[in-house]
């Protein structure tokens, strides 16, 4: 098998003047924004956004629309792809996905990350989950809800919920995307909400 090489060149563009890709699916909270502004202007830029030159010979983001955002005057790194429009949007689709079917080794992560937060703490709240697939969750039996009490019964603000020390309430919320799952696992966070990433 032949694999190519796509890369036609590496170029340094200011943030401001590249295009973000109009099917960009990605969004950036709050956290993730602090969290890359903190890298860069810690370490610099590391890697290169990805880019395809459009028929108007402007370079056109595949990977990297939050770093040229979050750096619009400087020059940043961008390898230029040779790729077709199709192409573009099948890397646009994937790049992360593909990411995230890495597997984690936890012990390693939490010594790599627990080393990391010394140094930064304010990436605490980024690095207190793995970028993979959360086993331990996945693996914990399920919790089932006292037999008295059904799925419609509430409780008002005069009435309290009954003190069970043992029992454990979660909710699931099925997510169309990771993005989408970002973004309530931040909400539910600020709310006071304890929360852990979940991929089934």
């Amino acid at each position: 098998m032949t694999i190519r090489d796509r890369i036609l060149e590496l170029r340094r563009v200011k943030g401001s003047e590249l295009l973000p890709h109009p099917r960009n699916w990605r969004l950036h909270p709050p956290m993730q924004q602090q969290a890359v502004r903190t890298l860069l202007e810690r370490l610099g830029y590391a890697q290169a956004l990805l880019a395809r030159e459009t028929a108007e010979g402007k370079l056109e983001i595949i990977d990297g629309h939050l770093r040229a955002e979050l750096t619009p005057d400087e020059l940043v790194p961008v390898l230029v792809l040779d790729v077709d429009p199709q192409e573009a949007l099948e890397l646009l689709a994937t790049l992360n996905p593909l990411a995230g079917l890495a597997e984690t080794d936890e012990a390693a992560w939490e010594a790599l990350s627990a080393e990391l937060v010394q140094d930064l703490p304010q990436l605490q709240d980024w690095l207190s989950f793995p970028a993979a697939n959360d086993q331990e969750l996945i693996n914990q039996p399920e919790t089932k809800e006292p037999a008295q009490r059904t799925s419609s019964e509430t409780f008002t603000d005069e009435q309290q919920a009954p003190e069970e020390s043992e029992a454990v309430y979660q909710v699931i919320v099925t997510c169309r995307s990771e993005t989408e799952q970002r973004q309530v696992f931040e909400t539910l966070r600020s709310q006071g909400h304890a929360c852990r990433l979940l991929v089934l």
